[in-house]
């Protein structure tokens, strides 16, 4: 570190003073004997701070922490020499010299300059314990970071963006979108104050959180009350992306009728539900707080399917009907046409369940009631 005279020259000599020096060798001096880092002084200081308080102190100066029981007198007595506010106070290197050669005579537990390096020995060991200690616990601050930014985005996008990669729009042939509101939830906030309404739809959600974490699916967003679902993206899977969603809908639409709202218990909350299939682009918009988007006629129908729904009830359309019947399992319903903005009118179910028993096994269970008649 710099001596006060040299912070405050406009334009100090690049070489540097004698006298400077011999103010650097006291601070150095002083991190080895107190082994607490540079220029400790005991507060919380940041660099900037410490250098303002050197350049712009009081008469004596601002200097380091140095009341050690444990030290030597003499020691001391050399530092202070060495960092005096006045350049001319300071000892040159020659009778500084001299004087460490009668300090060697005076200590009896050895040599000033062995005494020096042994404490600079156990400072270096204290130092590298202190940097494993700031490495794990930048390890540890990195994970968390990271497992944040892997619940905000896709882990591949993550990974991308973690490495500085650019993230390219990506176009998928299947999915399965899941879009849901609660009807009546403009009245119900009206009803209620902000507070409440926020730990309405926290509950809500955290509940619907833990639901989805069972299913292929991933999370795209929530808006308000509206709460968007995909499966079939970043990572392909075939043609589950129906059955995911059409399971993970059947999960929420139980759980909502077993949901109690804190502030009005005998409400029931009223989920409205809309399912769809076809293709769509996916992408990261933005470069601060960025978003992965979905793009395509496919978001837009599977809104307009949740919107055109009824309360407790999935909606599904024809599209993902299609992809469903390929698993014989799930019971669904006709609804008919439905008339859709920007649509037309489009031939719509309602999914009611899901035949948990294996097709194979029902067959053999009705060849069996068969044989018996």
């Amino acid at each position: 570190m710099d001596s006060p005279e040299l912070l405050r020259m406009h334009s100090p000599p690049l070489e540097g003073t004698q006298k400077g020096d011999v103010y650097s060798f006291a601070i150095i001096a002083h991190e080895i004997v107190v082994r607490q880092g540079v220029f400790y002084t005991g507060n919380d200081m940041s660099p900037k701070e410490i250098v303002e308080n050197v350049m712009y102190g009081s008469k004596t100066g601002f200097r380091p922490l140095l009341e050690l029981a444990n030290c030597d007198e003499g020691i001391i007595q050399v530092i202070r020499k060495c960092w005096a506010e006045e350049p001319t106070d300071r000892p040159d290197f020659q009778t500084l010299k001299s004087i460490i050669r009668k300090l060697n005579k005076e200590i009896e537990s050895g040599n000033i300059l062995d005494n020096l390096l042994s404490r600079m020995e156990q400072y270096a060991n204290n130092l590298e314990s202190l940097v494993e200690e700031r490495t794990a616990d930048y390890l540890e601050e990195k994970r968390k970071a990271e497992n944040l930014l892997y619940q905000l985005l896709p882990k591949s996008v993550a990974r991308q963006l973690i490495h500085g990669q650019s993230v390219t729009a990506e176009a998928f042939d299947g999915v399965t979108i899941y879009f849901s509101d609660i009807v009546g939830f403009t009245s119900l906030s009206a009803q209620s104050t902000p507070m409440q309404v926020v730990d309405l739809l926290n509950d809500l959600y955290t509940c619907f959180d833990s639901i989805i974490e069972n299913f292929d699916v991933y999370k795209v967003e929530t808006i308000g009350d509206a709460y968007m679902v995909v499966s079939g993206l970043p990572v392909r899977n075939g043609n589950l992306h129906a059955r995911e969603i059409a399971r993970m809908s059947l999960r929420l639409l139980d759980a909502v009728l077993c949901f109690t709202i804190k502030h009005r218990p005998k409400e029931q909350l009223k989920l409205r539900i809309g399912i769809h299939s076809g293709p769509c682009a996916a992408g990261v918009v933005g470069l601060k707080m960025p978003r992965f988007c979905l793009f395509g006629d496919t978001v837009n129908t599977a809104s307009r399917m949740e919107s055109n729904g009824m309360p407790l009830k999935i909606h599904v359309s024809s599209s993902t009907k299609e992809v469903l019947d390929t698993f014989k399992t799930f019971q669904l319903e006709l609804r008919g046409e439905v008339e859709m903005k920007g649509k037309g009118k489009q031939t719509t179910y309602w999914l009611l369940g899901e035949n948990t028993e294996p097709a194979a096994i029902s067959e053999h269970k009705e060849m069996a009631k068969e044989t018996n008649l």
